[in-house]
């Protein structure tokens, strides 16, 4: 195996490409080591000691990555904070995080410094990556310290705080791990080993911001491991099939949004880039619909590998051949989670019946920091649900059904909309849907389509008409939709993830809805 770490990388190689910005200059990875050496030096500097915190408001960019370097290599936890964030729910996440020092762009010290200045944040732990005002200036901050490695380096780790969507964002906490900083970095790639990828040559485009989970782990992961990181903030599909063709991208991380929108693109544009370095597109976060997957393994070939977990604990893997052989699986549990379907009551269901997805990975304990009844409320015994319902096939495979609070319940009848939300995006007029439950007087609730339509397609009672039937022609009649409405846009943030409560809201304005 080759060299793992970017601190030994940097040494064995130090002129290969660490990092790509968006601009498309590079960074190499001793000059990557020397600035997160700086940084984690002048955290020290601060009083930062293992265990505390730095909390990261930034777009993907070469600084960022130096950040993250510079914590998790002395033993500090990085809490990345979605930059679409408002000033509350910064405040709340710095404060509830215990966060020491924080680092921002010039897009969002606005938005931070009003979140900092709420809770009394020091002056002299504000941050950011160009002269504002307000903040140090990062640049500036980093050359009053040595780019010598610290002494008595120590693994970090991350913090990340889940989607505030139901309520305030949750921070999952886990012991940091041991050893050094070269121990954690050799320690952060087993996520790639899990799906094959080994330490060496290789690029790594990263698509969505790095403040999501599996973006952040592969993309750290992927540089450990001695690959190039592309950095892409602002995703288009056309963009994404030229970088992966100018860069020869060998693997990346997608979720079943970019692949609708890449599969959008026409064949005179798909044609112009060459897409065979790729040997590693992984996917997950969202449901994918078969149809969908299908056509990508088409066009990219089996190098698709979809992964199914969450930020709290677990997860499952299935392979390009796996998923062939069984369409809509999400896979078998990595070899060190524990997976079981249980009922309301804590009972193990037969194999094809629904129930909650409960996990456990490996002895790692979670917790949600300083929340211990949201800890208690998500556990039984050992497991760990965070709502997700679906079954296990005779083999062991996992499907995925939704979310329970994305299930319809119409007439006492449970009704999942991932399936009919991926057979609609199969109709050449769909670009995007979202499936919610709306009020009905007689059955509670009924099921109703909103849809975006792609260019050239008009909006109208023809192609509602003929969506439910299309719907009709596959689907059981109960789960079909009964109306649809046509919309400009669907509310997703950048990786893809439907805001599904912000839909369906507005169909249960002034009406008692199901929670």
């Amino acid at each position: 195996m080759s060299a793992v770490g970017i601190w030994k990388i940097a040494a064995a190689d130090p002129e290969r490409i660490a990092v790509v910005a968006v601009d498309g200059t590079s960074t190499s990875y001793e000059k990557i080591a020397v600035h997160s050496n700086q940084l984690a030096r002048g955290l020290r500097a601060l009083g930062l000691e293992r265990g505390d915190r730095v909390a990261v408001v930034m777009r993907n960019a070469p600084e960022l990555v130096a950040i993250i370097l510079a914590a998790q290599q002395i033993g500090l936890y990085v809490v990345p904070i979605n930059f679409h964030s408002t000033a509350d729910d910064i405040s709340f996440i710095v404060k509830n995080s215990g966060t020491r020092a924080v680092f921002v762009d010039p897009a969002f010290t606005r938005t931070c410094q009003d979140a900092l200045d709420s809770i009394d944040f020091p002056q002299n732990a504000r941050f950011c990556t160009r002269k504002s005002a307000g903040f140090e200036t990062l640049s500036d901050w980093r050359r009053h310290f040595s780019g010598d490695r610290p002494d008595d380096t120590a693994a970090g780790s991350v913090m990340f705080y889940t989607s505030g969507t139901t309520g305030r964002p949750k921070g999952v906490l886990r012991p940091l791990p041991t050893g050094d900083g070269d121990e954690g970095a050799a320690q952060q790639i087993w996520i790639l080993q899990v799906f094959g990828i080994e330490a060496g040559d290789g690029a790594h485009l990263v698509n969505s911001p790095m403040y999501h989970t599996a973006v952040f782990s592969l993309g750290m992961a992927a540089l450990h491991c001695g690959q190039t990181l592309i950095l892409m903030d602002e995703w288009e599909p056309e963009l994404a099939l030229r970088l992966i063709d100018r860069h020869q991208v060998t693997s990346t991380h997608m979720v079943a949004t970019h692949f609708h929108r890449l599969l959008s693109l026409s064949d005179a544009v798909k044609a112009k880039y060459d897409t065979k370095s790729l040997t590693y597109a992984l996917h997950g976060a969202v449901p994918t619909p078969v149809d969908i997957k299908q056509r990508m393994m088409d066009w990219w070939g089996p190098v698709i590998y979809e992964y199914y977990g969450s930020s709290e604990v677990g997860g499952t893997l299935v392979t390009p051949e796996q998923w062939l052989a069984k369409p809509g699986t999400v896979g078998l549990p990595f070899s060190i989670t524990r997976l079981e379907i249980l009922d309301d009551d804590g009972n193990p269901v037969p194999n094809g019946e629904p129930g909650w997805i409960y996990m456990r990975q490996g002895d790692e304990d979670f917790q949600y920091h300083n929340d211990p009844d949201k800890t208690a409320n998500v556990s039984r015994g050992e497991l760990v649900c965070v709502g997700d319902i679906g079954y296990l096939d005779e083999d062991g495979y996992l499907f995925l059904c939704g979310r329970d609070a994305e299930i319809i319940i119409s007439g006492g009848v449970n009704i999942y909309p991932a399936a009919i939300e991926g057979h609609l995006l199969g109709h050449d007029a769909v670009q995007d849907v979202a499936v919610v439950g709306v009020p009905d007087d007689e059955f509670g609730e009924q099921v109703k389509a909103v849809i975006v339509t792609k260019p050239g397609h008009s909006a109208g009672a023809e192609l509602e008409k003929e969506l439910i039937q299309h719907c009709r022609d596959e689907l059981s009649h109960i789960t079909c939709p009964k109306s649809v409405d046509f919309v400009d846009d669907l509310p997703r943030d950048p990786s893809g993830k439907m805001y599904k409560q912000r839909v369906r809201d507005q169909y249960w304005q002034g009406r008692t809805k199901r929670i």
